[in-house]
């Protein structure tokens, strides 16, 4: 019996306008119903997640900041925050990628120190408390998060500079131009089992989605873990199973209603 879903947002629950779709409400509320929790794990910050469940936000559960900032039902669980001092080498070698913007995810806003259109423009879709400051350095706020954006592709070329602090913190390729930088332990598959032991779920009543590289941990913490059929070639590799449509077809709600999670009983995957 399933009583978590967690779904990663881009890529997987949205379509690649950022939209849900419309039968969403309708799902989640059938789900709900049946004692079954749907929450998000998401890059993205939590006041642009609450933003978009707003009429659902007091019974959801939000995975923010790739699982550094923990809200249930409107109650905050946990924050793993990154080291200041981390933080801020991180921000001084992106500052010397040709290319690269920065982006300071504190827990009560994000931070920008860029006036680029194009750049502000996307990084808006994803924070829906952001300030632009004159030095990041300067910024006072837990910090969550440095995030770099990159145009031309974050995998080829800001990840290099990055690859030497893997050992000590997550670096992790959230989408074709966003990497991501937390604490060693933050990430949505840690965060997705503390909530777990915390509401007394198994990972066999655990359904997971996800499309990239930062969705890697939580794979491993569902029986039923589905990469997107549009999903990065290694979260296919590390899911159980990958969805017949993808997230532009509506592929997270069409594999509920396949799974019979809106029916009596849940067929086998």
């Amino acid at each position: 019996m399933i009583k978590l879903i967690v779904t990663d947002m881009d890529g997987t629950l949205l379509n690649d306008q950022h939209e849900l779709h419309p039968d969403f409400w309708k799902t989640e509320e059938a789900l709900n119903e049946k004692g079954i929790m749907f929450s998000v794990a998401s890059g993205r910050q939590f006041y642009n997640l609450e933003s978009k469940f707003e009429k659902i936000k007091d019974r959801m559960l939000f995975f923010a900041e790739n699982g550094t900032h923990v809200v249930h039902k409107g109650k905050e669980l946990y924050v793993n925050p990154l080291e200041r001092e981390a933080a801020m080498e991180f921000i001084e070698i992106g500052r010397n990628i040709e290319g690269a913007h920065l982006v300071l995810c504190g827990k009560t806003s994000a931070y920008v120190e860029s006036d680029d259109e194009e750049f502000i423009g996307e990084i808006q879709k994803y924070y829906k408390r952001l300030k632009k400051v004159d030095d990041l350095k300067k910024v006072e706020d837990t910090v969550l998060k440095v995030t770099i954006c990159d145009f031309k592709g974050v995998e080829e070329h800001t990840y290099p500079h990055y690859k030497k602090f893997q050992d000590e913190y997550k670096v992790a390729v959230a989408a074709r131009i966003f990497l991501d930088i937390t604490a060693f332990t933050a990430n949505k598959g840690n965060a997705i089992e503390g909530v777990q032991k915390e509401l007394n779920i198994s990972p066999e009543e655990t359904l997971v989605f996800g499309d990239y590289l930062n969705d890697l941990e939580m794979m491993q913490k569902a029986k039923y873990s589905y990469a997107m059929k549009n999903a990065h070639p290694e979260i296919i590799s590390a899911s159980k199973y990958t969805t017949s449509h993808d997230n532009n077809e509506n592929g997270v709600l069409k594999t509920i209603e396949e799974l019979g999670l809106l029916n009596s009983e849940m067929k086998q995957a």
